[in-house]
């Protein structure tokens, strides 16, 4: 089949992608920023597309000559209202599908009795799916609970509390029950429904195997991570906000995200329907093989898409045919329009300009920064407490980096090997923030332009940069001359 996966920058969906290929599908991605796509593995063999779940004209040049289309779109980002946008892009994803002829739309949504008091985000996963059926095209809706694999962020939540915490202090929910399904039985599940016409127009409950309390896969990732056993203590007065609050100050995922998910551990997310396992593939993977799997890929650097790569679906306002002082680019001139901020550092370095590069995209995650670590340490913390990504999330590997990809508290917004990296600040801020990487040849080596660059919004925004610029002053010249000296350490001794 011809199929549309949206939602191909997200978790699932840039997994999904490579299983379609290998089934002999003919696939088509869609995002809003396609060159986010370019630098997948599968590239080359898709077709990649711009649109955007709420550009009804975009999703039309989609879905042109598709035949089913896999909706793997979330906007849960804790801010506004997620499940109004989630509705909005629903309807226009049916209505574009049904206007181009398209015969399948499969959708991955949530477990849970609508009988039951469901979160808000379990809510909102439902009536996506009500949304995407009431039209011409068959709807199969898939609902799962929590998906463990490696980069997930249910795996990523429960894999930092285990290993942060050898105490914790637990809402009730700890022993809700839950039927955790391995990601690779889910894409395979995604994959077998567009080969099955008797899925068509069906709700199916999925799961793996094992039916488990939260207690008992916090017990079982610390006995898989060779960790003593955590004691856990459920006290009735910890409300979903301050479990929220710690999620977030613990794990990778912010407060604005940890929030929904919390808030849904308290519904029991079980497959009821059992005979629905009869129209898919069985779901075969344990718990404990799963989290010794997503482990695995951890550890090896095998992390192929993660929950942070994920393009949210929120209403963008489209692009100015001039750019005024309110929407200012780091490429832009000084006198492009706007305030633009910045703190300029140049170096001379040994090193030949790949190197160089090689090493520039080498900061964050694991390896942390050049310069002022515990300061950056401290801006994370500080991002965390006020509900922003903070430095948890690292990055998906310690030397790969594309576009759209995160580096801790930031985004690649540009790379162009070797002379350009762009770096997007997604902490909370009071503005927009770049931190941008050039290089030049230089003689026998090469040259640094280390340019931080900053929007600011408001009087606020301007009296943040005045006070971090004694900080700058400490952190930014030691950066660009210590890469410039790690580059030219690796130069010689020949490390590429």
């Amino acid at each position: 089949m011809r199929v549309l996966v949206l939602g191909a920058t997200g978790y699932i969906g840039g997994r999904l992608v490579p299983v379609l290929l290998d089934r002999g599908h003919e696939v088509v991605c869609a995002a809003r920023s396609p060159e986010k796509l370019a630098a997948r593995p599968w590239a080359e063999q898709v077709e990649l597309v711009r649109g955007d779940v709420f550009d009804r004209a975009s999703l039309d040049r989609a879905c042109r000559d598709v035949e089913a289309v896999v909706y793997l779109v979330h906007s849960m980002d804790g801010q506004g209202d997620f499940a109004g946008r989630d509705r909005l892009a629903a309807a226009n994803v049916r209505d574009a599908a049904a206007a181009a002829g398209v015969s399948r739309l499969v959708y991955l949504g949530g477990l849970g009795q609508e009988d039951e008091g469901l979160s808000a985000h379990l809510r909102s996963r439902h009536e996506v799916g009500r949304v995407l059926a009431d039209g011409p095209v068959a709807v199969t809706e898939l609902r799962a609970a929590v998906i463990i694999g490696s980069g997930s962020a249910s795996f990523e939540m429960l894999r930092h509390l285990v290993e942060v915490l050898p105490v914790m202090v637990t809402p009730r929910w700890v022993d809700t029950r839950c039927q955790p399904i391995a990601i690779r039985d889910v894409l395979a599940q995604l994959a077998a429904v567009l080969e099955r016409p008797g899925t068509a127009g069906r709700i199916l409950e999925i799961g793996g195997p094992d039916v488990l309390t939260y207690r008992e896969m916090m017990q079982i990732y610390a006995e898989v991570a060779g960790l003593r056993r955590r004691v856990i203590l459920p006290v009735p007065v910890l409300t979903p906000r301050l479990s929220s609050l710690w999620v977030g100050l613990v794990t990778p995922l912010p407060t604005g995200l940890a929030r929904p998910l919390v808030d849904s551990l308290v519904n029991e997310v079980v497959v009821r329907h059992a005979d629905d396992e009869q129209l898919l593939p069985p779901a075969r993977l344990p718990f404990r093989e799963a989290v010794r799997l997503a482990l695995t890929r951890v550890q090896d650097l095998d992390v192929a898409t993660t929950w942070a790569s994920a393009e949210l679906a929120t209403r963008s306002r489209p692009e100015p045919a001039r750019r005024g002082p309110e929407d200012p680019r780091p490429e832009d001139p000084a006198w492009a329009g706007g305030t633009v901020l910045s703190d300029t550092r140049e170096v001379h370095s040994l090193a030949p300009p790949e190197v160089l590069f090689a090493t520039v995209c080498g900061i964050g995650g694991d390896r942390g920064y050049p310069s002022g670590r515990w300061l950056w340490q401290v801006r994370g913390l500080f991002d965390k407490l006020v509900g922003g990504v903070g430095l948890r999330r690292g990055r998906r590997h310690p030397d790969e980096l594309a576009v759209g990809e995160v580096v801790d508290f930031w985004r690649v917004s540009a790379i162009e090997p070797p002379r350009l990296l762009r770096l997007r600040a997604e902490m909370k801020l009071p503005g927009q923030a770049w931190l941008e990487f050039r290089i030049e040849p230089d003689g026998s080596g090469s040259r640094l332009v280390q340019r931080a660059r900053f929007h600011p919004r408001g009087l606020l925004g301007r009296v943040y940069w005045a006070v971090l610029l004694p900080f700058h002053a400490l952190l930014f010249p030691q950066m660009a001359e210590r890469l410039a000296a790690t580059a030219a350490r690796r130069a010689r001794a020949g490390v590429g």
